[in-house]
């Protein structure tokens, strides 16, 4: 596992062995932050079910100004924090040990505000329809923001309130959708 893209291309990152983690595929991630990348410069991003952190550092290998990661496995977290430090982005990193609705609940009552949230739960386990309403009603999407759900067997909605279905990728068994936050 690597970074694709950006200043931090081809720097290897630790974790794609451990279980319980799948990390996104080379070529997917490709194609997503290909897609992506007129909202990245500047950007502050959720990596939501961060894993090994490889979406939020190719954020910031991007031009992300500022990621931040969250996980409930202390093993992902402390995978995590190595590829940080690896990538030398700790200035521009914020590490969340815990579960999402936690993370979430937390974010908001410090009026943190995103533009692009990676969602990318273990499949089966956790419900993106779920997620998508608890960024909903937290409001923690900036206008313009983007939803960047990854997901394998699930029925996703074209339109969710004002979150407009602007790209949708299938790769294999892994579907990309993303979102727009319209106002």
């Amino acid at each position: 596992m690597r970074v694709i893209s950006g200043k931090h291309k081809r720097c290897d990152l630790k974790g794609f062995d451990i279980d319980g983690i799948r990390p996104t595929m080379d070529k997917v991630k490709e194609s997503l932050f290909a897609i992506i990348s007129p909202y990245l410069n500047n950007s502050i991003c959720l990596d939501l079910f961060s894993g090994t952190g490889s979406l939020g550092i190719e954020a910031l290998s991007n031009g992300a100004k500022k990621v931040y990661f969250v996980d409930n496995m202390k093993k992902s977290i402390e995978i995590t924090k190595k590829n940080i430090e690896k990538v030398n982005e700790v200035d521009n990193s914020v590490i969340i040990f815990d579960n999402y609705l936690n993370a979430l609940v937390d974010l908001n009552k410090n009026n943190i505000k995103f533009d692009i949230v990676f969602v990318d739960p273990p499949y089966g386990k956790i419900k993106i329809n779920d997620v998508i309403t608890q960024l909903k009603k937290l409001n923690i999407i900036n206008t313009n923001g983007l939803i960047v759900c990854e997901y394998e067997n699930e029925d996703l909605n074209e339109l969710y309130d004002d979150y407009l279905l602007i790209k949708d990728r299938k790769y294999g068994k892994t579907n990309i959708k993303i979102y727009k936050k319209m106002r």
